[in-house]
């Protein structure tokens, strides 16, 4: 209660080193056709980066489903968490031109991968916490005991940290520039995506993959949004 508290301003300029994709034509991320786009929007992601991408879930099944749609149609080098330990996996991508990676919950933190090694960070879905884990369905009921919003409360403010996690993969340093997507379009018709939006750095915002591959060329996206 009695803790002091400061807001320091970031030592890297996001608007310049970071370019956030959010596509306008996904299926909602509980639609039967979300994977299938998905595949397809992570294919042409690649394609732009020429690999050297994370790929970051949500869960194993949704990892290894869309593992299985996108290995047969890239020609870079893929990782998959689980087929080795989780060290191995980050040196061999550090030292694997052109390496993806394909991974969950543990690598949304506590990664560091500097440099042109990684230029993109790709999220599947907004990180929302599974409401069947016994810690968060505790949290959640104590919540609404005390008649107050869990949702609101509890389960976005985790997700928002969670999803900065997760983009904080990218930048490392004053030189690094790169592209973070987020396939999950709740994020730009959900009320509470404004709250994730206003939470982020200031990135600068496109709907286009055409100012992607610009971004990833080095040149200026070409009138993309302003900052999120």
């Amino acid at each position: 209660d009695h803790a002091k508290e400061r807001k320091l301003p970031p030592e890297f300029d996001y608007a310049s080193q970071a370019l956030l994709y959010l596509p306008r034509k996904m299926p909602d991320v509980r639609d039967p056709g979300f994977s299938s786009k998905a595949a397809d929007e992570i294919v042409q992601l690649l394609d732009h980066s020429q690999g050297r991408a994370f790929c970051l879930f949500t869960s194993y099944a949704q990892m290894k489903d869309l593992f299985e749609r996108v290995r047969l149609r890239v020609s870079f080098p893929l990782l998959l968490q689980g087929t080795a330990p989780r060290s191995a996996l980050l040196e061999r991508f550090k030292n694997t031109e052109g390496a993806v990676l394909f991974a969950t919950a543990s690598f949304w933190q506590g990664v560091d991968v500097p440099g042109e090694q990684l230029s993109c960070v790709i999220v599947d879905r907004l990180p929302f916490a599974v409401p069947s884990d016994p810690v968060v369905a505790a949290r959640v009921e104590a919540l609404q005991d005390e008649g107050r919003n869990a949702f609101a409360e509890f389960q976005v403010p985790q997700a928002v940290l969670s999803l900065k996690q997760g983009f904080g993969r990218l930048i490392r340093t004053k030189t690094d520039r790169g592209v973070l997507a987020l396939l999950d379009t709740r994020i730009q018709r959900m009320p509470y995506g404004k709250i994730f939006l206003e939470s982020l750095p200031r990135y600068r915002v496109t709907y286009e993959l055409t100012d992607v591959a610009r971004f990833l060329d080095g040149e200026k996206a070409a009138d993309p949004a302003s900052p999120a």
